[in-house]
């Protein structure tokens, strides 16, 4: 049994490796592992350190179909107000800082890695394209509530 957000994405993700998705409030995950309700959750690692669920974890497998991000919103009546040449300055700007923490995140996770791996935890490094394939051949964009067109551009993000 897998923890999962109680979202189609989620819960349809552990099916092709005959996984019980459990859905479960993610205050309750650390507990909830602790206590065998559920034999794994899925988070990226700084979640997976942040709320110390490695500790009553053995095993981290490295599938990265879940990443940590960040993401910068800007309100289109903010945005129209500004004159063009601002406009190019903050969306550079907004590339240059995902840039960076796009790099701070990777040089995190790679830490992270060494460091669950000195406190016991068995981190396994999964083959990615075997992975994906076998959750590709069992759901498809209409399992997802997704038209074509965004399926394809999704499947398509490495």
């Amino acid at each position: 049994k897998i923890r999962v957000p109680d979202a189609p994405a989620y819960t349809a993700l552990p099916r092709p490796y005959e996984a019980n998705a459990t859905p479960i409030a993610f205050a309750e995950v650390y507990l909830a592992l602790q206590n065998g309700t559920v034999d794994a959750q899925e988070n990226p690692l700084p979640t997976i350190e942040a709320k110390k669920f490695f500790e009553v974890q053995k095993h981290i497998m490295l599938t990265g179909h879940i990443a940590d991000a960040l993401l910068t919103v800007v309100a289109p009546g903010t945005l129209a107000k500004m004159p063009p040449a601002d406009q190019k300055v903050l969306f550079e700007l907004m590339q240059e800082a995902a840039a960076n923490a796009t790099n701070d995140i990777r040089k995190r996770e790679g830490e992270l890695v060494d460091e669950f791996r000195k406190r016991g935890n068995n981190v396994v490094t999964v083959d990615r394209n075997a992975f994906q394939q076998r959750v590709l051949k069992a759901i498809d964009h209409a399992s997802m509530g997704l038209d074509k067109k965004d399926w394809d551009r999704v499947v398509a993000i490495r």
